[in-house]
């Protein structure tokens, strides 16, 4: 029974969808102003793998995220700067032109990393009609508010609905003061913020802590007509239109970075439920920070990556989600190159040994041609590899249904290895092919969750050069030409490959 840590409780519940079998599933995008981050990336891959493993737990789902490219603003202030006119001014192109350029990076990042495409990408320039439709449904149930701007023309006493005369120029503001609920999610009080620290001061606003629905700003590149002038939404709001077109008044869960608790989230349930009356989201859940050696990443420490970055140093897409994905996603993930190495190594033993099940006959690439078959170790058969499977998908479930416990998760895959090896090592011989393509398969059933590759490493061919050069190295071992082995070692290592002497022979291995 899958359980998940629910941020608005502050517990684990029992998940059960609002309509059976199908899941409705939300998870906060990305803001298209610039490359995301391997901190973004870690947020999206657990959305995908949480989406995964409902799906391999017969859940149909219907996941949305969301494409900023309006409204965000660099501080989480109502009249900081939007990101995608600061992005405008660092490269000397338009807004739309650079919404769409990193929009498709967006899309080749998470492609790359396995990422299983959402139902829906909505993007937050192409709903703002359904984001004044929801301005108006909280200005008619008062849990909104107009300021007249002073920038603004006044209001002509022949304007009537918004026609003719001169159109005034209004922001839109939320009045926390009507919605009780405000800060259960993060823990905030009303009365403890601070007026001026997430929200700016504004004198016309009924309370300073306010936050912007619409701004009024004729001159912003970024403008649409409304019956209040001409203007821009707030960050908040396009989460909560968009979510609600999609997916219904009422989520079954809705996903974000830790960052985003608050205010954006406490923000969205505000809006939403001022306008339906009814429940935003029923499962709140938040991953944490991303450290890099310890260290919080900022591009001022030198220590700020996108996948790009990692790529053109040489670590495959598999081992850069393996790291992302390691540490559980309410715990700081502490990203080091020492654990990208560590993620090569692991996914090398499991690749070993599918290498090994596709050529169970003889043990792999041994340059002796020594057979396992004559090991005076004995087993009781290959019925056991069945029960291993048996109690590793056990296992795997059971982690998975802790709050999506990947680490765990991770912990049974490689204790599976470990025996499967073992007893391979033992009497490969008792392998019957049937057996093999059993581990095989699990193996790959796992993968559909975890996304790593697993099962589907393809046969390598040694060379037969570096072959030559491990067979050499063989003779030189029995006359003990120490230094002759050690320069055939070297050589083979030159040639892209790791010989590891075994009980059965030398073993060849390409390098990672």
């Amino acid at each position: 029974m899958l359980r998940l840590y629910n941020s608005y409780t502050k517990r684990k519940e029992v998940f059960r969808p609002f309509k059976d079998k199908a899941v409705t599933m939300y998870n906060c995008g990305p803001t298209v102003y610039d490359f995301v981050h391997i901190g973004n990336l870690r947020s999206f891959l657990f959305a995908d793998i949480l989406r995964r493993y409902l799906e391999y737990r017969k859940y149909k789902v219907k996941q949305v995220m969301n494409i900023t490219d309006v409204g965000h603003m660099t501080t989480d202030a109502d009249q900081g700067e939007d990101k995608m006119i600061l992005a405008m001014r660092r490269e000397g192109k338009s807004v739309s032109d650079i919404a769409r350029f990193y929009e498709g990076a967006f899309f080749e990042d998470v492609k790359i990393l396995g990422v299983k495409p959402a139902f829906k990408y909505p993007r937050a320039t192409e709903h703002v009609s359904e984001m004044i439709k929801l301005i108006k449904k909280l200005l008619k149930r008062k849990h909104a508010y107009k300021v007249l701007e002073d920038n603004a023309p006044r209001p002509s006493l022949k304007l009537r609905g918004g026609e003719g005369g001169v159109m005034p120029g209004y922001s839109i503001y939320y009045d926390l003061s009507t919605f009780k609920k405000y800060g259960k999610l993060s823990g905030n009080k009303i009365e403890d913020l601070i007026p001026g620290a997430r929200a700016e001061v504004i004198h016309e606003k009924r309370n300073p802590y306010d936050f912007a629905l619409w701004i009024y700003k004729p001159e912003h590149v970024l403008q649409w007509e409304t019956p209040w002038g001409r203007g821009y939404p707030g960050w908040h709001l396009e989460c909560s239109a968009m979510s609600m077109k999609y997916l219904g008044a009422t989520l079954d869960i809705h996903t974000g970075g830790e960052d985003n608790k608050f205010p954006h989230h406490e923000c969205e349930i505000a809006q939403s439920e001022g306008a339906t009356g009814k429940q935003f989201a029923r499962f709140w859940l938040h991953v944490k920070h991303l450290l890099v050696d310890g260290k919080k990443m900022s591009k001022s420490l030198g220590n700020f990556y996108t996948l790009k970055n990692l790529l053109d140093r040489g670590f495959t897409p598999r081992v850069i989600r393996y790291i992302l994905v390691s540490t559980h996603y309410r715990e700081t993930l502490n990203f080091t190159f020492g654990g990208l190495k560590s993620a090569q190594a692991a996914l090398m033993k499991v690749d070993e040994l599918v290498e090994r099940l596709r050529n169970p006959s003889q043990p792999p690439q041994n340059p002796r041609g020594g057979e396992n078959s004559n090991s005076p170790l004995k087993v009781r058969g290959n019925g056991g590899v069945m029960k291993f499977i048996k109690k590793a998908r056990q296992d795997f479930i059971s982690a998975l249904d802790d709050d999506l416990n990947v680490p765990k998760t991770l912990a049974v895959l490689f204790s599976f290895v470990r025996r499967v090896n073992r007893k391979f090592t033992v009497h490969s011989s008792q392998f019957t092919a049937a057996k093999c393509d059993g581990v095989l398969k699990f193996l790959q059933e796992i993968d559909s969750v975890l996304g790593l590759g697993l099962g589907t490493v393809k046969k390598s061919v040694i060379p037969d050069g570096v072959m030559k050069l491990a067979e050499e190295r063989e003779v030189a071992r029995k006359i003990k030409d120490w230094k002759r082995a050690d320069e055939l070692r070297a050589q083979i290592k030159e040639s892209g490959y790791i010989v590891e002497d075994t009980a059965f022979g030398p073993r060849l291995k390409k390098r990672m």
